[in-house]
């Protein structure tokens, strides 16, 4: 009798840890989900008509391949499942399929065509810098950019302002940690803007 409560009692407290590391793993599931929705890992939404498009045409393209990903491994692991070799499926034996050629060239062709079309049209309007209501030329160097209005007396250096502090880890980051700059670039707002970027001496994006 003894040995029974003792299985029982043991048993119980498996079954307690089992559902203690479940409650525990549904904890972490919930927070980590919304841990990922306080952090962005896709494209920041923009401000104007071009970099919206350019936002949708990545999304576009991003659902797309999900697309294709999911048939194409839908497809292999259905055949792994149903034609594998325990229930007496056998290999087929065939060479120089025309048919399956042509449509392993036809339809990624196709595929491309759907999405050159859209991004061209969009990068066609990226590089349209005619009828600018103001050029601004931006000079790159190292931690510092120099910005020059051409159709104004208007130019000025922009230099880091994020403390040593935060870059050594003495002090908290801040949300536009290594973004702080002392003379931030100030634009007009609803008005065409064209940019001459170049570099005095390092190469970095803008």
């Amino acid at each position: 009798m003894q040995a029974i409560f003792s299985n029982v009692h043991r048993e119980c407290n498996v079954r307690n840890d089992a559902a203690q590391a479940g409650a525990g793993m549904m904890m972490w599931f919930i927070s980590s989900s919304a841990f990922a929705n306080e952090i962005r890992f896709n494209m920041t939404r923009g401000a104007t008509a071009i970099s919206q498009q350019v936002y949708d045409l990545h999304m576009t393209i991003f659902y797309i391949c999900c697309v294709i990903g999911l048939l194409v491994f839908g497809i292999m692991f259905w055949s792994i499942v149903h034609h594998r070799k325990s229930r007496g499926a056998k290999a087929a034996q065939f060479h120089e399929s025309t048919r399956i050629e042509l449509l392993w060239t036809v339809i990624p062709v196709l595929i491309l065509i759907a999405m050159a079309a859209p991004a061209t049209s969009t990068l066609l309007k990226m590089e349209d810098t005619s009828k600018a209501d103001l050029t601004v030329l931006v000079t790159g160097s190292q931690w510092k950019w120099h910005y020059k209005y051409l159709e104004y007396p208007v130019a000025f250096y922009s230099l880091l302002a994020t403390s040593k502090q935060q870059i050594s880890g003495d002090a908290p980051k801040g949300g536009n940690y290594l973004l702080e700059v002392d003379n931030p670039l100030v634009l007009p707002v609803g008005k065409k803007i064209r940019f001459l970027m170049t570099s005095d001496d390092v190469i970095h994006s803008w």
